[in-house]
C-alpha cells in the first residue's frame, strides 16, 4: 500500500524541519537539506536522527 499522501504532506525533517521526499522505490524518505535517508519499515516512517543514513553525492 505504501505510505498514505496525506501522511507524506505533513512530515517533516526531525533535524532541520524541513520538507522530505518519498524515495523512487516507496522504501524511505529523503531530507534534500540534509542529504538524510529515513527509512520507511513496515508502511511506518521512522523518523529519528539517530537511525537515518546519510546519502553520498
Amino acid at each position: 500500500m505504501g505510505i498514505s499522501k496525506e501522511l507524506l504532506e505533513i512530515l517533516a525533517c526531525p533535524k532541520c524541519k524541513g520538507e522530505v521526499r518519498l524515495t523512487p522505490a516507496e522504501d524511505g524518505l529523503i531530507c534534500d537539506r540534509c542529504r538524510l535517508l529515513y527509512e520507511i519499515r513496515e508502511e511506518i516512517p521512522i523518523m529519528l536522527i539517530d537511525e537515518a543514513k546519510h546519502i553520498d553525492g
